[in-house]
């Protein structure tokens, strides 16, 4: 029992760690700008927002605590090999990383960066001398490069499973410009979690006491070992044109176990054949951009789904309690008929809805093409369309130009990567 006192005794104080270390709050100080740019894009697009910054970044932080204990837990069997001076070095190359592009705000392109450093600086000559005379060299060639790659394959896992079962809840709708410069629809789902990770780690004078259990790496625990944190952010961002959110979360999560699964099966292998280090980091950057291209070059394949037809008019999303979310309708689906009229045109909506001020029976067609009869009440203070959010036409001022986004721009306090719809003006 002595061993999970202790356990508890060196968690304890690597919490202690984790709330003085500064960048696990520049991890929650970004999710803030984050959910602040996005609820400005929702105001200016559809006057409304569709998220609550608070509520939102209070989830998002819940989950990463119990995500980052529950990998913390998984990663207690491998035994990494880790110092803060690493933890520090790999969080300042992210910094600097987020200054070219937001999505670089993972560990991947971190410990890849790292990895191909030591691969080069272990080419010089006086390797030993250079580490005595520069910290930051000996703070690279120290890193184990095995060890970061087991913690990027396992954070990844655990994005899967987040993006599997929350990624749709992130979606944000979108005007986008087509290929022939027609409005269409587009779901962007994105999210990032500061996950605190709690590694046992190999420290001389700290505590002796043995395990039950063999670790897979750090074999030279019986010297000492202590717990260190680890603030990781994780996060993903994608754009959909042609498939609803929850396939597309589903679709992504299946990614990244692949791709977290490959990290392990690099980080095992170049723990023991260190020629690998070269390998691992490469793939540890090159295949998360991978993973990126392929869905860009699906979606390039793909015909728009969130775009109006003979049908309808396409639901793009639903405000929050509001009366259409009452009614059950949702992201997808098509308004055919409002009381008894076919609907083609926002004209046609507004104009239906107007024939009855106090009540509105609808008939919407799902994504498999069934009729859903759906009827309600409508009361002062409602939506002007129930809370319906549809896909865009050719009337609207705005749309998101779709181009990378560095740090500044999340730094201003102006909304940027909104364009006017020149066609509107000229009517």
């Amino acid at each position: 029992m002595d061993v999970w006192f202790q356990l508890l005794d060196r968690m304890l104080l690597a919490m202690g760690q984790l709330f003085t270390n500064p960048f696990y709050y520049i991890g929650i100080f970004f999710i803030v700008l984050h959910y602040r740019k996005q609820i400005q894009l929702e105001r200016k697009l559809f006057h409304t927002r569709l998220h609550s910054l608070l509520s939102e970044t209070w989830r998002v932080v819940l989950w990463g605590w119990l995500g980052g204990l529950g990998a913390s837990i998984l990663l207690l069997f491998v035994g990494v090999n880790l110092q803060l001076d690493v933890v520090f070095l790999l969080w300042i190359i992210t910094v600097v990383l987020l200054i070219f592009r937001i999505r670089f705000l993972c560990l991947a392109y971190a410990v890849g960066i790292l990895g191909i450093a030591q691969v080069i600086f272990f080419w010089f000559p006086n390797t030993e001398h250079l580490r005595e005379s520069y910290t930051l060299l000996d703070t690279i060639a120290s890193a184990d490069i095995p060890s970061l790659l087991v913690i990027v394959g396992v954070l990844h896992l655990l994005e899967g499973v987040l993006v599997g079962f929350q990624g749709a809840r992130m979606a944000t709708p979108l005007f986008l410009e087509g290929k022939r410069g027609q409005m269409i629809g587009g779901q962007q789902l994105q999210g990032f979690w500061p996950v605190p990770l709690f590694l046992l780690v190999p420290m001389a004078g700290g505590s002796e006491l043995s395990f039950p259990w063999q670790t897979l790496f750090a074999s030279n625990l019986s010297a000492g070992w202590t717990m260190l944190a680890f603030p990781a952010m994780i996060g993903f961002t994608e754009l959909t044109i042609s498939k609803l959110p929850q396939r597309q979360a589903r679709s992504s999560a299946n990614l990244l176990y692949l791709y977290g699964l490959i990290l392990l099966g690099a980080a095992v292998a170049t723990h023991y054949w260190t020629p690998l280090v070269l390998l691992g980091a490469i793939l540890s950057i090159a295949l998360h951009e991978g993973l990126l291209l392929y869905n860009q070059w699906l979606e390039t394949k793909q015909t728009p789904f969130y775009i109006h037809s003979e049908r309808g008019l396409m639901v793009l999303s639903v405000v929050p309690n509001s009366p259409a979310r009452e009614l059950g309708i949702r992201v997808g689906e098509i308004i055919h008929k409002v009381n008894g009229y076919k609907i083609k045109t926002k004209t046609d909506l507004h104009a239906a809805m107007g024939l009855n001020s106090a009540f509105c029976r609808l008939e919407v067609l799902n994504d498999q093409g069934e009729v859903r009869f759906l009827k309600r009440g409508i009361f002062a203070g409602d939506h002007h369309q129930l809370g319906i959010l549809l896909a865009p036409d050719q009337d609207v001022l705005y749309f998101l130009e779709q181009r990378p986004m560095h740090l500044f721009s999340y730094l201003r306090y102006k909304l940027t990567g909104l364009l006017p719809n020149k066609s509107t003006k000229s009517m």
